[in-house]
């Protein structure tokens, strides 16, 4: 009880010491509240961007304008569905194996906004189609970089194509195919080479047939000049 009642009394004589050393000691002036006011910049603002240079006026145009030109001398395509150069959701949706769903899919979750199309023949059996598909990406903004990946992976066959791939440059992943083994599934020997690449809210879709073996340089070219349009 001696020890305790010392310990107490040890810590109240400490505290009343050092209440009568801190009264005793003159005030420690506070930091200023306000701060120096800052030099602003003279001058006019900055200039506004121009409608070449800001991309989402260019996105928000004529998507039509977008999409590479035909090459000169290059006829009509085979497989364009819409004339006007608009790929319309019904039509877009026909090009997915179970069209159906593909529908419901495309102007539900995948919130599809429109679509351009072009295409083109370099040769009665060289054909290229070029798609530019734009999502509204209002809910989790990913649409259309979800619409490439799912390009990539099925673009991949199970091996039946012999499919060699490359990055397409500049576009981070984007990627290029060429299926080496025809189909013949028409009774002619076809042989394809495919592109897809996202940018912002819009997917890239690149098609090419021919009856002969396509080139790696020829779908990596049309992929990179298409994307830089972007």
């Amino acid at each position: 009880m001696l020890i305790a009642t010392a310990a107490v009394l040890g810590v109240v004589v400490g505290t009343c010491v050092g209440y009568l050393v801190q009264a005793d000691r003159e005030p420690t002036a506070l930091p200023p509240l306000s701060q120096p006011s800052l030099a602003q910049a003279k001058g006019p603002g900055p200039e506004p961007l121009s409608a070449a240079q800001d991309r989402q006026v260019k996105v928000d145009g004529d998507l039509r304008k977008l999409l590479l030109s035909k090459p000169s001398g290059a006829r009509k395509g085979l497989y364009a569905a819409a004339g006007d150069g608009w790929l319309y959701v019904s039509a877009y949706a026909e090009t997915y194996k179970y069209p159906a769903g593909a529908f419901r899919n495309l102007v539900g979750k995948r919130e599809f906004r429109r679509a351009a199309i072009t295409d083109w023949r370099e040769s009665d059996e060289f054909n290229v189609e070029i798609r530019l598909v734009q999502y509204r990406q209002e809910e989790t903004g990913t649409e259309a970089a979800d619409a490439a990946d799912n390009a990539y992976y099925y673009a991949q066959p199970d091996g039946d194509y012999g499919t060699d791939s490359w990055p397409i440059p500049g576009t981070g992943d984007g990627m290029a195919y060429v299926h080496k083994k025809p189909d013949t599934s028409y009774g002619v020997g076809v042989y394809s080479a495919e592109a897809h690449a996202w940018r912002g809210d819009i997917a890239m879709e690149i098609w090419i047939y021919d009856t002969k073996p396509i080139p790696k340089a020829k779908v990596l070219d049309l992929a990179k000049r298409q994307m830089e349009r972007l």
